[in-house]
């Protein structure tokens, strides 16, 4: 063989060498296009699905109301949060840190999975033990009221006796009186208040010494006294009074006089008095002074 032919024949496979390692590069790098649009797609995907683990926490956490498992909860959804965050600053051509996402999230998945089943488990335990409690709150209802019955029935005979033997005031004035022990016209001029009033017949009551409390209100719902301390019980609470005067009541009708000195300043206005005994409000009447 000469020369040229060679040549010829040297040119011939270079050119088929070339072409051959063309094809070779436009095929790999087709291929490696194809590979990086594959990425990007389960980059999408993965990123969809690890937002969706987040959401699905925030969901799950709102219907728990067992605190370690909400903890529990919230520690998965900041993993997942974490995850996706590591996800979007990985570059699509980075093949091996999308495999390893692609592997945490079948990890994620069967954790997400396992605490839908738990917490479905627990509503329809939560469920049952509603039922089981509302039939027992019925029947005890029912219960309770047969016995609030009975109770209601005897309350309102004991109220009937107490009524009964509570005393009672009638005829209640109150005079307004100058230094003169006259009736004063002018609230300026008033020194003393004159309060009478009778403790009604009432031959259930029992005999004995009684205490009267007597509040004298003023206008603006103050109570005239001569002492803070001055203090005596009514119906779970402490009130003021005014005077308190010892009687001892034999069962029959009696008049009762009281005085209040006026050393503070009075006012034009609607006032009233009160009075009790043995814890009960037994009288009432309001008075103006102008």
């Amino acid at each position: 063989m000469n020369k040229k032919s060679l040549l010829i024949t040297a040119v011939t496979v270079l050119i088929i060498a070339f072409i051959g390692i063309t094809y070779l590069l436009i095929s790999e790098k087709k291929a490696n296009r194809e590979l990086v649009e594959e990425f990007n797609l389960d980059k999408e995907d993965l990123e969809n699905e690890y937002a969706g683990f987040v959401q699905k926490y925030d969901e799950l956490k709102i219907t728990v109301t067992n605190d370690s498992l909400a903890q529990l909860l919230e520690q998965e959804q900041l993993k997942s949060q974490r995850l996706l965050e590591e996800l979007r600053t990985v570059k699509s051509s980075n093949a091996t840190e999308i495999r390893r996402l692609k592997k945490e999230v079948a990890t994620l998945r069967a954790i997400l999975f396992n605490y839908i089943a738990q917490i479905d488990s627990l509503n329809k335990l939560a469920i049952m033990q509603q039922q089981q409690i509302a039939d027992v709150t019925k029947k005890y209802n029912q219960a309770s009221r047969q016995v609030n019955a009975l109770s209601e029935e005897k309350k309102n005979l004991d109220k009937k006796v107490t009524l009964a033997a509570q005393l009672d005031v009638t005829n209640i004035r109150i005079e307004p009186r100058n230094k003169r022990g006259k009736e004063a016209k002018k609230v300026k001029d008033i020194v003393k208040l004159a309060i009478s009033f009778t403790v009604v017949k009432n031959i259930t009551a029992e005999n004995g010494e009684r205490i009267l409390y007597i509040r004298i209100t003023k206008p603006d719902n103050d109570v005239l006294t001569k002492s803070a301390s001055n203090t005596f019980p009514y119906e779970n609470r402490t009130l003021v009074y005014s005077i308190k005067k010892y009687i001892e009541y034999n069962g029959e009708e009696q008049n009762v006089n009281v005085f209040w000195d006026v050393e503070e300043f009075l006012y034009a206005g609607n006032y009233r008095v009160d009075i009790f005994e043995g814890g009960n409000l037994i009288g009432s009447q309001s008075f103006t002074l102008k």
